[in-house]
């Protein structure tokens, strides 16, 4: 994998709870069968290429402009060609050196 995107969209001019429209493009990250995973804040998504996960992210876009009139994006992306498994592997990493294993 080479392409790690952390992500999130907020449906704007909907109302103040809006996580029934954001479930909708988490739906769309994980239909896409990219290593992905979902916190409070951010959607992290991995691909092995910088095309195919924006298209991830773009298609997360459309599916909550698909319900709201207007969609903030907030988007951070490391691309990193070679790098295998960085979604997982950058926490481990972290964590050992918390461990005092560095």
């Amino acid at each position: 994998m080479s392409a790690l995107v952390a992500f999130s969209v907020t449906p704007l001019g909907v109302g103040e709870h809006v996580g029934e429209i954001v479930a909708e493009a988490v739906r769309v990250v994980r239909d896409s069968g990219l290593p992905n995973r979902t916190d409070a804040m951010f959607t992290l998504v991995e691909g092995e290429s910088l095309a195919e996960v924006m298209a991830v992210v773009q298609a997360a876009i459309e599916a909550v402009a698909a319900r709201a009139p207007r969609v903030s994006t907030v988007i951070k992306l490391d691309y990193h060609p070679g790098r295998v498994d960085g979604l997982t592997a950058k926490v481990a990493t972290i964590e050992r050196h918390l461990a005092g294993d560095a």
